[in-house]
């Protein structure tokens, strides 16, 4: 599987989501770059707990920019959010508990998650959100 690199095809054109966006990418890509080395049970715990910390912070960055700007699809993009982080716990719980083989699992899921909310949830509050003069 190839690593996947941040470009504009990607962006929310808000910087500081942008940024955001690219440190969750450097997680998956952390996960994928040991696994290719024989690595990936050394590493899912730490790129689990550090999914958990950081969407934390990114998720309740973007949520309350939206309820700011009385973004209308909040309810729904909120509800995206928590389903992600009960995704990752129960990895994360699953991993704790010594179940195998959660490295491939928890980087498709991730891969797929975040290049289909980030080019779809996502990009429907961008225009909204920068036409409220959002940077």
């Amino acid at each position: 599987m190839p690593r996947i690199e941040w470009d504009q095809s990607y962006s929310v054109c808000i910087g500081q989501f942008d940024k955001q966006h690219q440190k969750l990418f450097s997680l998956l890509n952390e996960l994928q770059d040991a696994m290719s080395r024989g690595e990936g049970k050394e590493v899912t715990g730490k790129v689990l707990d550090e999914l958990i910390a950081y969407t934390g912070t990114h998720f309740t960055g973007e949520e309350k920019v939206m309820a700011e700007k009385h973004y209308p699809g909040l309810v729904a993009h909120k509800s995206a959010h928590d389903d992600f982080v009960s995704r990752v716990v129960a990895f994360r719980t699953d991993f704790g508990v010594g179940k195998t083989g959660l490295g491939l699992d928890v980087l498709n899921f991730l891969l797929e998650w975040l290049i289909s909310h980030i080019r779809g949830t996502d990009r429907q509050y961008v225009g909204y959100l920068n036409g409220k003069g959002v940077r």
